[in-house]
Parts: structure tokens; C-alpha cells; sequence
């Protein structure tokens, strides 16, 4: 390969840094590239492709880890039942909506501390009207008002 994208070209195309693009060579999410008779580093147009889609999935929640697996089984279906995108899209999203359901229980337990008017960790934990969950205090107790 005589012609091809050199390495600031791809990254500045693809948003990333040079870094970050010898990096995923290492990890190998990307295949190695050829070299020029000077030795610099040669990448086709697909290169810039695969490091967006790469950081797409990043954004998406998806670990390198996972994206390399990703990566993996879309080159190696040839016909055999492979945990693709659909799959792993769907177990990503139930990680997501867990997630999710933790940080409502403690964006919860944070405002009602705010409303309670919270200033002492430790007073406010030894109160019986203390919203945040450190014991199992009942519900009614729990929003008698500013305690702390």
C-alpha cells in the first residue's frame, strides 16, 4: 500500500487523538496498518469508520471490552449463531435501566435530605426522621419535617 490515510489524518477524521488510535491498535480493535517505505503508518478510509463506530459504542455504554467482542462476532458469523448487537444492545439496556433505578432511589433519598433540611451526616443519621435510608426506619417517620 503506497497511498493511504496517515495517523493525524485518521484520528483528526474520526474526532480522537493519535493516543487513542495507537491504543486501540494495542487492544486490537484495530488491525495493525501498513507501513509506508518510511516506515509511517498507512490506514484505508475503513479505519476512520471503525474508530467512530468504536466511540459510538463507547457513548452508548458499551466497555472496549465489549466493544472488541462486539467487533469480534460481526467478523467471525460465517453462519454460526453469534451474540451480536441485538443481543448484547438488549443486556446493555437492562444494565442501563438498573442503573437508572438506582440513581432515581438515590436522587430520592438526596432531595428529601435537601427538604429536610440535612446539615450533619452523623446527627441526621441518629434521628428518627432522617429521609436517607440508613436504617429501616418506617415511611411515615421518615418526612415528619426538618429534623436535622
Amino acid at each position: 500500500m503506497s497511498t493511504g490515510l496517515r495517523s493525524g489524518q485518521v484520528a483528526e477524521a474520526a474526532g480522537v487523538n493519535i493516543q487513542t488510535l495507537r491504543y486501540y491498535e494495542r487492544r486490537g480493535l484495530l488491525a495493525e496498518p501498513e507501513r509506508s517505505n518510511g516506515g509511517h503508518r498507512l490506514y484505508g478510509e475503513d479505519v476512520v469508520t471503525a474508530l467512530r463506530v468504536i466511540k459510538a459504542a463507547q457513548r452508548l455504554g458499551f466497555t472496549l471490552e465489549e466493544v472488541a467482542e462486539l467487533l469480534e462476532a460481526g467478523r467471525h458469523r460465517h453462519g454460526r449463531p453469534v451474540a451480536g448487537l441485538q443481543d448484547r444492545a438488549a443486556a446493555k439496556l437492562a444494565e442501563v435501566d438498573a442503573k437508572i433505578a438506582d440513581l432515581t432511589t438515590i436522587r430520592t433519598a438526596l432531595a428529601a435530605a435537601v427538604e429536610a433540611g440535612c446539615d450533619d451526616l452523623t446527627v441526621c443519621a441518629s434521628s428518627a426522621c432522617c429521609p436517607i435510608p440508613f436504617t429501616d426506619l418506617a415511611e411515615e417517620n421518615r418526612h415528619a419535617g426538618p429534623c436535622c
